[in-house]
């Protein structure tokens, strides 16, 4: 696993912390509770990483962690969460890519593909968000469509199932370096 991957500068890690420090930042996964839990029942999976959890962990609360599950969560923007995670069995990336840097999205894709061992579920808005960061830039620093994200995800990730969510869609992906 590569641990030397650079996935977000300091600038923007600094001005993402600033946006989960105002409390209101990082909320959307929670309406993914039920999803997950059902995807950890069709996955099989015992592992459950939180890929870009905010400093809510917001995803926890939409859901009750089944106890036979490992729950870590990782975001490089809150120092609490922001050690290198382990890969697992399933990892959620619900309303992050979409926040990414140009510069950086190969990169975390990279990460993502190497941590999903074997399925992730994604979730990626297309348009702008309401919040803005502090240099005037909508948060949503991509916002391009449904083609531009099967483009890139297709070369690390299968792509099992897609569908339309609010302002976006979500996809369940197997990564193409997990091992059969």
């Amino acid at each position: 696993m590569n641990t030397t991957r650079t996935t977000i500068s300091e600038e923007y890690r600094a001005m993402q912390a600033e946006l989960h420090a105002r409390g209101n930042y990082g909320v959307t996964a929670m309406q993914y509770g039920a999803t997950v839990l059902k995807l950890l029942e069709l996955c099989g999976a015992s592992t459950l990483l939180d890929y870009g959890c905010g400093s809510k962990r917001s995803l926890l609360m939409g859901m009750n962690v089944p106890p036979h599950v490992h729950y870590e969560g990782y975001d490089p923007a809150v120092p609490a969460y922001a050690n290198r995670p382990q890969p697992a069995q399933l990892v959620v990336c619900i309303d992050v890519l979409e926040h990414i840097e140009h510069e950086y999205l190969e990169s975390v894709l990279d990460d993502l593909a190497e941590l999903c061992n074997p399925f992730g579920f994604f979730t990626i808005h297309t348009g702008p968000a309401v919040k803005f960061l502090r240099d005037g830039r909508n948060a949503h620093l991509i916002q391009q469509g449904q083609g531009f994200w099967f483009a890139r995800l297709e070369k690390r990730f299968t792509i099992l199932s897609s569908n339309p969510v609010p302002s976006g869609f979500a996809v369940l992906v197997r990564s193409l370096s997990a091992p059969e």
